[in-house]
């Protein structure tokens, strides 16, 4: 019964691909590069799925592959990569810096490398998209495929595959789907919902077509399907608290900016950088604090203790780790040598980027946030609904980062996606149009 059911899902995600491609039939097929990325680093490693392992040489073999192909089809579109660089020289700094702390690294240097490759792997995929013909579409392409993919999986393996789901160790079983674990599930879910949402909406708009009579119900039943696998199995310990925010804060913003749009009201750059630049200092004041200053209403709310599921003892741990290296911290990975510190996890993006990158690196990471959001509130005046996805994006990065981590590895998800939307160049052709239309007037 259950390959069966595995037959049956997957002719259903090549027919939802089906529909993609009539969604987008101008993308290059090479958009797979990105897209295989994106997949591989939001679930479990190919050796876990095929018996080689989690830690196989399957998933390294992989990895090369996309690099090795994204920096030929690079080459062959004649990319100009000091351009791009140069427009968007946080990241570039980020990802020098990153490199040099291989330097001052514990960890052994072929590790090392080979991890900093793994995130210079991040943005390699991002110029890939922004080399496509229409980089908005191909981003689009690429997070329709996320969805259309990731979810009916995970909903197959949470029904007919039980035993790939995570037991906890007071024996409750809770829900992992691809990602093998229920905070991973989540981070798909929200991403997929958010991202549907604003599809449809933008579709309901007339800002993209409709190819087929039935697309919208397509994705609202996927949304429906997200959303089921965010419940869980239904008791307050197997959900995954943070996504539920996470979807709350993204809906929420995307929202309110699409009401500030039929007032008229336009939000200020300088007022969207200070709230930006307000969310990392709140994130990383937390872990000193032991808490956020309204963090148990929020925990009691949702059936959580005020320690928010023990964080404030886990970020205790580490401060004085991070104390003694607060300057460049200890490299990339190089604090993994501690073990005893990362049994759980940092669980906090903010103090996972000190542990590893020090304050220096903070600022890096930070600077970069900044840019991403100057960038986003200029693509307001161009593509409202384009500059929206970004903000939002943002947002939700910002605030998951608080009690999860994403920020400090460009290979995850969450964090991939903002430099996918920060590299791509922005449409100059459409806001000069735009531009034209309110001079001339209706």
């Amino acid at each position: 019964m259950s390959y069966l059911a595995l037959i049956i899902c997957i002719i259903f995600i090549l027919w939802l691909l089906r529909i993609e491609r009539k969604q987008n039939p101008t993308v290059s097929l090479a958009l797979w590069i990105p897209t295989i990325w994106l997949m591989l680093h939001a679930s479990m490693p190919l050796g876990y799925w095929f018996g080689g392992g989690e830690e196989s040489n399957l998933d390294r073999v992989v990895l090369i592959l996309l690099l090795c192909f994204g920096i030929v089809m690079l080459v062959k579109r004649r990319f100009n990569w000091y351009n791009a660089f140069r427009a968007n020289i946080w990241l570039t700094l980020l990802i020098c810096f990153i490199g040099l702390s291989i330097l001052w690294s514990d960890t052994p240097l072929n590790k090392s490398f080979k991890d900093w490759t793994r995130e210079l792997l991040a943005v390699v995929m991002a110029f890939l998209i922004a080399s496509e013909v229409d980089p908005r579409i191909g981003l689009q392409s690429v997070m329709s495929r996320f969805v259309y993919i990731l979810i009916p999986l995970s909903l197959l393996i949470v029904i007919f595959f039980p035993e790939h789901n995570l037991i906890r160790p007071d024996g409750e079983v809770t829900w992992g789907g691809v990602a093998g674990g229920k905070n991973g599930l989540g981070r798909i879910c929200f991403i997929s919902v958010f991202f549907l949402v604003w599809s449809l909406v933008r579709r309901w708009q007339s800002k993209d077509m409709q190819i087929i009579s039935y697309q919208n119900f397509v994705e609202v039943v996927i949304i429906a399907m997200a959303l089921f696998l965010m419940k869980g199995p239904g008791t307050v310990t197997a959900l995954s608290i943070t996504s539920i925010l996470m979807l709350a804060v993204g809906l929420g913003t995307f929202f309110g900016l699409l009401w500030m749009k039929k007032m008229n009201r336009n939000i200020d750059a300088k007022a969207l950088k200070l709230m930006i630049a307000v969310c990392i200092i709140i994130g990383t004041a937390s872990v000193f604090i032991g808490g956020l200053v309204f963090g148990s209403s929020v925990a009691t709310a949702f059936g959580r203790d005020e320690t928010l599921t023990g964080r404030n003892e886990i970020w205790a741990r580490y401060i004085p780790h991070v104390m003694k290296e607060p300057i460049v911290g200890y490299g990339i990975t190089g604090a993994e040598a501690a073990q005893e510190f990362f049994i759980l996890g940092p669980h906090n993006g903010y103090l996972a980027v000190l542990v590893d990158y020090g304050f220096t690196g903070l600022l890096l990471f930070s600077m970069f946030l900044l840019f991403s959001g100057g960038k986003a509130h200029k693509e307001l005046s161009c593509d409202y609904y384009w500059g929206s996805f970004w903000i939002c994006f943002l947002a939700m990065t910002l605030f998951y980062n608080i009690a999860e981590q994403s920020l400090d590895s460009l290979q995850n998800n969450l964090t991939g996606v903002l430099v996918f939307l920060s590299v791509i160049p922005r449409q100059v052709s459409s806001c000069v149009s735009i531009k034209t239309e309110s001079l001339e007037g209706p």
